[in-house]
């Protein structure tokens, strides 16, 4: 493919090619790859950082919770610096960042649940410009020095991705790409005249990304099909990533200010979408990708992403030496909605892990997890983590805000990959409910002014616990007791004991993990012992957690 000189991307991606030609740096064993701890927050409902950007391209937010549920309310990118310069990851024992996807959305709203609220694309997933950053989240500047506090304290950077679909032509959006469709008097729309306003007959709906890109049922565009791979989810346009048909930058693409994005001679869509996202890790260092609705893209635009964005990192990390973490490769995991199986069939074109849908429906056996972390010790032990485990999730439903002890108890140590979901670790209370939409109550904004102690401190000494022991996530699991509930996990050299349901002063077994006369320290309470007789005398409180004093 001939590259335009001009192009700044395409400048990037025959760098990225450059370096790879010259030799690839070998992944690294890190602490990431075996034991994943992810915290996935939403940016836009976790630390407003920066006020002065909290009404870009005229957003407004509404007077009453009702009215407000979905509009942007102030989190940035700034915000997440500041936590991460507090400590607040750290303190967890978090090792990757996940955060909502930070380029251009949608600028103004469409309706929510039955026209009931307005709908502003807050939560990343109503893509306009995938090239450059939404004003609210901040700026170039600000992404990078996140990335860079993060990098500094061995914690990667992971961006919620879209590539099944942008966002909806929106009437505020509409008028400023100069896409003709929308009456005179938009402004004084009301959620149930929205549709008025709109002229679904007009072949002006060409300007926008037009037939070869989406399927979008309106004038000159091909309509949604019916399966999984051509199906309009939610009547979003559905991009044509299958077609093997080179595309040209959409009309308003090419006409709107600021924009990064570039013609790229004989690109597919697919390619578009892959070079735009990849460009994201070559010029900052971004760590990975959570990809969405991976159900609805077909595993070659999986394979190919990949591909580009471990090509991408690789070259990245030789140029910034200093601010990599390790030589660890581009790491990818997948949400694909519906029962998760034992062995994914998308491991096998691009993912490192998948999201694990089934762990929260297990939450009836929280309280006795024995068979629980068995049967997870049987599909993670001895290997890099394929499930992301969670209890709370933007697309289900919060766990329940009063048991988040067991929750996190069972979540913190079972084996696989784990995903704290923001406000898990403080009791963040639901937000409002609107009907037909419930999802929008798991998104509210975080607690800090109601952070339940107890819970926090729970959930920092399990976190830490996990962080420092990579055999809790994939070391060979043996019960010692069933009551208590003892176990042991040991990879390796590395191994622990966790007690579950010890009160008070109590024996706990450790032959085969530790031996006599090893000084071991429980990491819930500080507290130091030594092993005599195969076991451990111990003054319990919630939990046990033994580890080696070295």
């Amino acid at each position: 493919m001939r590259l335009p000189s001009a192009s700044p991307l395409l400048k990037t991606l025959a760098l990225v090619g450059a370096t790879l030609a010259a030799g690839t740096p070998q992944a690294a064993p890190g602490a990431f790859k075996d034991n994943p701890i992810v915290y996935f927050l939403m940016t836009d409902r976790f630390v407003n950082g920066d006020p002065s950007n909290d009404n870009s391209y005229g957003r407004k937010r509404e007077a009453t919770p009702k009215d407000d549920v979905a509009t942007f309310h102030g989190g940035d990118l700034k915000g997440v610096t500041r936590k991460l310069k507090e400590g607040w990851f750290r303190d967890l024992g978090v090792n990757a960042i996940w955060i909502t996807a930070p380029y251009e959305q949608i600028h103004g709203w469409v309706q929510g649940a039955n026209a009931s609220f307005k709908h502003y694309a807050y939560h990343g997933y109503y893509a306009l410009d995938y090239t450059v950053l939404d004003a609210n989240m901040g700026t170039e500047a600000d992404l990078k020095e996140m990335i860079d506090t993060a990098h500094a304290q061995g914690i990667r950077v992971i961006f919620d991705i879209v590539m099944n679909h942008p966002g909806y032509l929106d009437l505020q959006t509409a008028k400023e790409l100069k896409v003709d469709v929308v009456y005179d008097g938009w402004e004084k729309t009301t959620l149930r005249s929205y549709h008025n306003y709109i002229d679904y007959n007009s072949f002006k709906f060409a300007d926008w990304w037009g037939r070869a890109w989406v399927r979008a049922g309106l004038p000159g565009y091909i309509d949604g099909g019916r399966d999984d791979l051509t199906a309009q989810i939610a009547f979003l346009p559905d991009f044509r990533t299958e077609s093997p048909d080179p595309v040209k930058l959409p009309k308003f693409l090419k006409e709107k200010p600021g924009t990064r994005a570039v013609d790229l001679p004989g690109t597919t869509v697919r390619g578009y979408l892959v070079a735009w996202l990849s460009d994201w890790v070559r010029r900052f260092g971004v760590d990975g990708f959570r990809c969405d609705t991976v159900k609805h893209v077909e595993p070659e635009s999986w394979e190919a992403l990949k591909a580009a964005a471990t090509q991408a990192l690789a070259a990245w990390k030789a140029e910034h030496p200093k601010e990599r973490i390790d030589d660890a490769p581009f790491w990818m995991v997948g949400e694909y909605w519906g029962p998760s199986g034992r062995a994914h069939k998308m491991l096998e074109h691009g993912f490192d892990a998948m999201i694990n849908f089934e762990f929260q429906s297990e939450e009836g056996g929280f309280a006795k997890p024995r068979k629980l972390f068995a049967d997870y010790a049987k599909l993670e032990s001895g290997h890099a983590p394929t499930w992301l485990n969670y209890i709370s999730s933007h697309d289900t439903k919060l766990f329940d805000r009063d048991r988040l002890i067991e929750g996190g108890t069972a979540l913190l140590l079972c084996p696989g990959a784990v995903q704290i979901f923001y406000g898990d670790e403080t009791a963040r209370p639901e937000g409002f409910m609107p009907r037909g939409d419930t999802q929008q109550a798991t998104r509210s904004d975080m607690n800090w002014d109601s952070v339940d102690t107890k819970v926090l401190a729970h959930w920092r000494k399990l976190g830490t616990f996990r962080a420092r022991h990579v055999a809790v996530a994939r070391g060979a699991h043996k019960e010692l007791s069933a009551s208590p509930y003892v176990f042991s996990r040991v990879e390796g050299a590395d191994r622990v004991v966790v007690a579950l349901g010890a009160k008070g002063e109590t024996s706990v077994p450790v032959a085969g993990a530790f031996a006599d006369g090893d000084k071991v320290q429980d990491a819930y309470t500080g507290r130091e012992y030594t092993v005599a007789g195969g076991a451990v005398k111990v003054q319990a409180e919630a939990c046990v957690l033994l580890e080696l004093i070295r």
